[in-house]
């Protein structure tokens, strides 16, 4: 179960303006990460194609994250609610640029492993490190506000999180980390099969990038005891 205990007023006070302050659109958020993701891009031409279009979507998809868990967090259960039900045309949009971009990095990942991008070098690597990271990042997110929009429009809820309270977001949050760290439900019982098929491609997304990061950095290490 989410530990609701109260942080500190005025710091809570401050992180719920800063919440309000950078609760746009979705389609805005992607866009202005994006161009962030562009500039990046395009400071690392010098090096390598690989480098350049990795540390593209490494900022890209970082700064889009922290954006979201800057907004999301500080909300109480109420306006989790509210937040999650809003109609925005533009989230399905936003969600599957995320996840394509997600799974497209992973061919850096290839491109490293099979020697094609000699040129990219240490800041190569890095950058395919970070991309790697950033998509992990972006694919808990998007299922953690996945989540809760099922939650909250369904008949029932759908999840038991054994608690009195109606969940926040960072209930949902901790559903999606739990998945995407063990690829299992921890403590929270899952009532519908909706919520089990979307946890479903949760685990096995979690496990491929697992399985990814894992041979990133035995084929770092291997290299550099080379």
């Amino acid at each position: 179960m989410a530990d609701h205990q109260s942080p500190d007023p005025a710091e809570s006070r401050r992180l719920r303006r800063l919440s309000g302050w950078l609760d746009v659109r979705p389609g805005i958020r992607i866009a202005v990460s994006a161009v962030a993701g562009v500039a990046v891009g395009l400071a690392l031409t010098w090096d390598s194609a690989v480098t350049a279009l990795m540390g593209a979507w490494a900022t890209t998809g970082l700064l889009s994250t922290l954006w979201t868990w800057l907004v999301i967090v500080p909300m109480n259960a109420t306006e989790t609610a509210a937040h999650a039900t809003r109609e925005e045309p533009e989230r399905i949009a936003a969600h599957v640029i995320v996840f394509t971009a997600a799974m497209a990095s992973l061919s850096g990942v290839v491109l490293v492993w099979s020697g094609a991008e000699k040129r990219a070098g240490a800041l190569g690597m890095a950058t395919v490190l970070a991309a790697i990271f950033a998509s992990w990042a972006a694919i808990h997110t998007m299922f953690a506000l996945r989540y809760a929009r099922m939650y909250y429009t369904g008949p029932d809820g759908g999840i038991d999180f054994h608690q009195s309270e109606p969940p926040c977001y960072t209930d949902f949050t901790y559903i999606a980390v739990t998945v995407g760290m063990s690829f299992a439900i921890s403590d929270t019982d899952l009532k519908a099969s909706a919520f089990r098929r979307t946890a479903q491609v949760h685990a096995l997304l979690s496990y491929l990038f697992g399985t990814v990061i894992l041979a990133l950095l035995v084929n770092l290490v291997a290299g550099l005891s080379k």
